[in-house]
């Protein structure tokens, strides 16, 4: 029996979506299939990089599922660390390294998020625009992120202030940016100050 080539079929949507989750042997899928396949969840979709915008590296972000403890951005001040200082940049990944190889002081906040390293996942502090897209996110993962049994992303205005990886333009040796995923809002701040951090994981595959 022929039929026709143009017969309808119904194909699965293999595209990543906002929500899906990231796997810590790489892949990412649906949380229904991540769960049905028994597999370990690292992280959450919360940006993809459909437009292929040559300004955000690889096909989008992830979020680890729980906070790491308060660290300081550095401990001391006088240096310069090496971002770029640009709050409209999505450039965390290159700015959590430069904070980590920077010489005369050392970045207890990059070493947590280092420490966390494995599967092959090469974790960063978000800069102050990847912060930006999370907190816009937020609505649509945090079911997600709480159906796996990580961190919700906090509304609590005392509970909801992170480290960016971005310093503080022209106040580089001294100050870095917050950034508040309950209001949206940054606040400059001293290095020597110990917050939280939200790991971020860069999609490639």
């Amino acid at each position: 029996v022929l039929t026709a080539c143009d017969a309808h079929r119904d194909f699965p949507d293999m595209s990543m979506k906002v929500g899906d989750v990231l796997c810590t042997d790489g892949q990412v899928m649906s949380l229904t299939e991540c769960e049905s396949l028994g597999k370990e969840a690292i992280a959450v979709v919360f940006h993809v990089n459909a437009s292929s915008d040559e300004n955000i590296s690889g096909k989008g972000y992830a979020v680890y599922l729980h906070d790491l403890r308060p660290e300081a951005f550095a401990d001391s001040l006088g240096v310069a660390q090496g971002t770029s200082a640009d709050i409209s940049a999505y450039d965390g990944n290159r700015n959590t390294f430069a904070i980590f190889a920077a010489t005369g002081c050392e970045s207890p906040a990059a070493q947590v998020v280092f420490d966390i390293w494995r599967y092959g996942q090469s974790a960063y502090i978000g800069s102050v625009a990847e912060m930006r897209l999370l907190y816009r996110a937020k609505p649509y993962i945090n079911g997600v992120i709480t159906a796996l049994g990580g961190d919700p992303l906090p509304d609590d205005a005392g509970k909801a202030w992170y480290w960016t990886s971005t310093e503080v333009d022209g106040q580089q040796t001294g100050k870095a940016w917050l950034y508040s995923i309950g209001s949206g809002a940054v606040q400059e701040t001293p290095k020597l100050q110990a917050h939280k951090i939200r790991p971020i994981i860069t999609i490639n595959d």
